[in-house]
C-alpha cells in the first residue's frame, strides 16, 4: 500500500449508534425553523437555502406568531422527533431487551406525563407531554386513560409520520438485522399508529439496521427498504428513489421528488391545510416523509451535508425528512459524518446531551444480542431434540 494513502475503518457499533442519534438530532434542529414552508418561501425568508443552523422563521415574535407559536423552532432547538426518540431510548434503558405496544404503556406513556424534563422549544423545564404534538398525545389518551388494548391503541389516530420519527432506536438495537428491526417497530408502533403510519415507522426502523451492516451504501439501503414495505409505502418509495437516482443534486431535484410522492400523500399540496381525505388509513397512500428522506439519501451519496440540507430545503414536514435521513447517514458512517459544528451547537443550544443516549442505547443492543443468541441456541437444542424423537 502507498504510505499516502489511508484506510478507512469501518464505523462500530457505538459508533453508528451515535451517529445515529447525533445525526437524527441535528438534521431536527436544522430543519425546525423552516418545517411547514415551501421551498419558495425558505429561500424567500432566508436569501436562499438554508445552510446550517437559523434563526426562527418569525425571528423575535416565534413566542406569538401563527402558527409556530409558542414554540422557540431554530437557533440550534431539537423538536419533539428527537424529544420522543430520546424517550424511546430511556425505555429501552429499563426493559433491557427487545420492545412491544405493551412497554409503550408500561414505560414510554409514564415517562411523557410523568418525568419532567427540559425541552428546547420552550425554554422551560415541562413534562413532555406538554410538548409533543397531538398525534402523540393520542397514545396517552387512549393507553392511560382510555385503558385501550396496547396493540390496538393506535387505531382511530390520525395517520401520520409520529411514530416513525422517533423509531430510530429499534433499527440499532436490531442493527444489521431489517426484518428484526421492522417486525419490533410494528409492535411498538402499534400503540401509536395504524396502516401506513405503522408501516412507515417499520420500514425506518427496518431501513436504520440495514444501514448498520457492514460495506452498507444508500442503494442497498434503499434496496432493503424497499423488501420490507407493503402496499403505498413500497410504491411511494419506490416511485420517490427512482426519480432520485438521476440527480445528484438536491436543488434540481426538489420538485421532481415532490411530483413523485405526490400521488402518495394524502395531505395535499397546502401542508398547513390538509386535504380532506388527509391522514386516514388507507393501503394506497404513504407518509411523505420516509420516502423523500430515502431519495435524500440517495441523492446525498452518504455526505450528511448534502443529504440533511437537502432533506431541509424540501420544505414540508422537513424536520422529520432530516431526523430520518441524518439518522441513516449517522448509521452508515458514524458520528464522524455529521459536522462537529452544528451537532455540538445544537447540543449546547438545546442544552442536551446527544451522546450519552447513544453510550446506553448501544450497551443494550449488546445485551439484547446475547439474549437473542442465547435464546437462540435454546431454540436449536430444542428443535434438535425433537426431531431426534
Amino acid at each position: 500500500m502507498n504510505r499516502h494513502e489511508t484506510v478507512t475503518v469501518a464505523p462500530s457499533l457505538a459508533e453508528r449508534t451515535a451517529g445515529v442519534l447525533v445525526g437524527a438530532a441535528v438534521g431536527d434542529a436544522l430543519g425546525g425553523p423552516v418545517e411547514g414552508w415551501t421551498p419558495e418561501a425558505i429561500v424567500e425568508r432566508h436569501g436562499g437555502r438554508v445552510q446550517g443552523i437559523v434563526e426562527p422563521f418569525h425571528r423575535d415574535d416565534w413566542r406569538t406568531a401563527r402558527p409556530i407559536a409558542p414554540y422557540h423552532k431554530g437557533d440550534g432547538h431539537v423538536t419533539d422527533d428527537t424529544l420522543m426518540t430520546h424517550a424511546l431510548v430511556r425505555v429501552y434503558e429499563r426493559v433491557r431487551d427487545h420492545l412491544d405496544a405493551y412497554a409503550v404503556a408500561d414505560h414510554l406513556v409514564p415517562d411523557l406525563m410523568g418525568t419532567p424534563r427540559w425541552i428546547p422549544e420552550l425554554e422551560a423545564e415541562a413534562l413532555p407531554l406538554q410538548r409533543i404534538f397531538l398525534a402523540e398525545k393520542w397514545i396517552v389518551a387512549r393507553l392511560h386513560y382510555g385503558h385501550v388494548d396496547p396493540r390496538e391503541a393506535g387505531v382511530g389516530n390520525i395517520v401520520n409520520c409520529g411514530a416513525a420519527m422517533y423509531m430510530a432506536p429499534v433499527g440499532v438495537v436490531n442493527a444489521a438485522n431489517p426484518a428484526g428491526a421492522y417486525a419490533e417497530a410494528l409492535d411498538v408502533a402499534g400503540a401509536h399508529q395504524s396502516s401506513y403510519g405503522r408501516e412507515a415507522a417499520g420500514v425506518f426502523a427496518g431501513a436504520v439496521a440495514a444501514a448498520c451492516q457492514p460495506d452498507a451504501t444508500p442503494d442497498s439501503v434503499v434496496a432493503a427498504a424497499l423488501a420490507l414495505a407493503k402496499d403505498g409505502t413500497r410504491a411511494a418509495i419506490e416511485a420517490v428513489c427512482e426519480v432520485a437516482a438521476g440527480f445528484d443534486d438536491y436543488e434540481a431535484a426538489l420538485a421532481p421528488l415532490r411530483a413523485a410522492v405526490a400521488p402518495f400523500d394524502t395531505v395535499g399540496p397546502e401542508y398547513r391545510q390538509p386535504s380532506l381525505g388527509a391522514r386516514r388509513p388507507s393501503r394506497l397512500h404513504a407518509i411523505e416523509e420516509l420516502p423523500i428522506a430515502l431519495g435524500m439519501l440517495l441523492i446525498g451519496r452518504g455526505d450528511y451535508r448534502h443529504t440533511v440540507l437537502g432533506s431541509v430545503n424540501y420544505g414540508r414536514d422537513c424536520d422529520s425528512i432530516a431526523t430520518m435521513s441524518g439518522a441513516l447517514v449517522g448509521a452508515l458512517a458514524g458520528e464522524r459524518a455529521v459536522p462537529a459544528e452544528w451537532s455540538e451547537e445544537v447540543g449546547r443550544a438545546s442544552r442536551l446531551d446527544l451522546r450519552a443516549p447513544a453510550v446506553a442505547l448501544a450497551e443494550v443492543a449488546r445485551e439484547v444480542f446475547a439474549r437473542d443468541l442465547a435464546r437462540r441456541r435454546a431454540h436449536e437444542a430444542l428443535f434438535r431434540a425433537i426431531e431426534a424423537a
